[in-house]
């Protein structure tokens, strides 16, 4: 189990980028990155005078009892309009492969899951690539339920462009 589990801060953005690019080579994504220490800052850590100063996401960072930086959880809200309630969205979960086993992605899971119940959400969901069998067993061993009738669509790019 983490020693810590504590809110970014705009000093940490180089350790969330670590943590983002580390995610991105788990999942054969790297190529996709392109977030910046600079997008980070104005999407995660706005200023008020930013035309949106309102953060993006959240981020919550897990440490080990010597201090080593093991894993990140970043979430944002979102609303449920059946509930008629705010839900938790996990966007990136990732403990580094040496602290894979120790409890990190399930106490950070906890903490969220503790946030979610504090402010009265009404669920909390996240997505998990189809062959990432590991974290498929995790979430199910902890009762996340797999919407499998379900599928997420996603303009991006040109795409959003062209529709737009």
């Amino acid at each position: 189990m983490p020693a810590l589990i504590r809110p970014a801060t705009a000093a940490d953005i180089p350790l969330i980028l670590e943590f983002i690019r580390g995610l991105a080579d788990y999942e054969k994504l790297s190529h996709e990155v392109v977030a910046t220490e600079e997008t980070l800052r104005t999407t995660l850590f706005p200023s008020d005078a930013a035309p949106n100063p309102r953060p993006a996401a959240e981020c919550i960072l897990a440490f080990t009892d010597t201090g080593a930086p093991a894993g990140f959880a970043l979430y944002f809200f979102n609303y449920s309009t059946f509930l008629a309630k705010t839900g938790l969205y996990l966007e990136d979960l990732f403990v580094k492969p040496e602290f894979r086993g120790d409890g990190i992605g399930k106490a950070l899971l906890l903490h969220l899951a503790k946030l979610a119940n504090q402010i009265g959400c009404g669920r909390m969901e996240w997505s998990v690539l189809d062959w990432n069998q590991p974290a498929i067993a995790f979430y199910e061993s902890i009762g996340a339920e797999r919407k499998t009738d379900w599928t997420i669509c996603r303009l991006a790019g040109p795409a959003l462009a062209r529709y737009s």
